[in-house]
């Protein structure tokens, strides 16, 4: 893997008949995913992997940003909803010798964690971990590089918000 994108998914309604996993992307949530999926696919960063949490929130923030990315291979997983940071890096570490790049969609607080831990093992600069201390808000996306030894080291950050200025 030469690449990781861990996302947030997208801002989902409060609430839902079947619980919290069946929450559905709010009109907001769904109009920032597609925009993210296009900000992504502009800068090259198209995976040919996705992990995806079973979530419906997060099956439909895939939806939205995969219009932009062409070919995916798409695994959608019930063990990332609501997974800690790491079940996440699990997962990212099972999938690293078959993607080039790979996109976690996920929930917080394990996305949040997980990119913290990975700033903080690559030695990130302080203005990065601040960026990143303010919390991961949803839509958003932590992007990394990774080295030869698998090691993920910062290579950017957006948000729904950075793309509407």
């Amino acid at each position: 893997m030469q690449r990781l994108i861990i996302m947030r998914h997208a801002q989902a309604e409060k609430s839902a008949p079947g619980g919290d996993i069946d929450r559905p992307l709010s009109k907001h949530g769904r109009h920032d995913a597609r925009a993210m999926g296009r900000a992504l696919a502009e800068r090259g960063l198209r995976p040919d992997m996705a992990l995806v949490s079973s979530a419906r929130r997060t099956h439909q923030t895939w939806d939205e940003v995969s219009e932009a990315m062409g070919d995916v291979e798409v695994h959608l997983s019930p063990a990332l909803y609501n997974a800690s940071s790491d079940v996440l890096r699990r997962a990212v570490e099972a999938a690293e010798d078959t993607a080039g790049c790979l996109l976690l969609v996920a929930h917080n607080p394990g996305v949040h964690q997980l990119a913290v831990e990975y700033l903080i093992e690559s030695a990130a600069s302080p203005s990065v971990l601040d960026k990143m201390s303010g919390g991961f808000p949803t839509g958003a996306a932590a992007v990394f590089t990774v080295d030869v030894a698998g090691r993920p080291s910062y290579e950017g950050w957006l948000t729904p918000n950075d793309l509407e200025k």
